[in-house]
């Protein structure tokens, strides 16, 4: 890892009523790992009483069917070239693998993670992480990582 600093953000997402969706998924490049230092995902609901969504941070064994997302370097004067690659908005669903946090998440609020110095979460060379969230009413979600190689 050389400190290269990339952020993932997506634009909207609609959330299907009761239907899980993954957002966000990063993938790590062959034989290079990353780590994922910051995370978080933000709802547009508009019901004060509205029941929580479901948010899971997970691995994932392949890249279901995606649209593609470009990670942006939070240092623009480096040369080097990004990796890493992403992808949001599943149209058909990855597998999904080791569930790493759960949280529920009020639909008219966020949730942001920052991690400990030290306790980053690192990806080995070609895995995947992803944002994943199941909402019991229709709502737009957008979701973010900050990662670095």
């Amino acid at each position: 890892m050389a400190n290269l600093r990339f952020s993932l953000t997506t634009g909207p997402v609609t959330l299907a009523t009761a239907t899980a969706k993954t957002v966000l998924q990063l993938l790590a490049p062959t034989n290079q790992r990353v780590k994922v230092t910051a995370w978080g995902i933000y709802f547009n609901g508009i019901n004060p009483t509205a029941e929580p969504v479901q948010v899971q941070l997970r691995r994932q064994t392949n890249s279901g069917t995606m649209s593609s997302l470009t990670p942006k370097k939070l240092e623009s004067s480096l040369s080097e070239t990004i990796q890493s690659t992403a992808s949001m908005n599943a149209t058909s669903e990855p597998t999904d693998s080791d569930l790493l946090k759960e949280i529920e998440v009020h639909p008219q609020h966020s949730y942001e993670w920052t991690a400990p110095f030290g306790r980053e979460i690192l990806l080995g060379g070609d895995e995947r992480l992803a944002l994943k969230c199941e909402a019991p009413a229709s709502v737009d979600a957008i979701a973010w990582m900050e990662c670095e190689e």
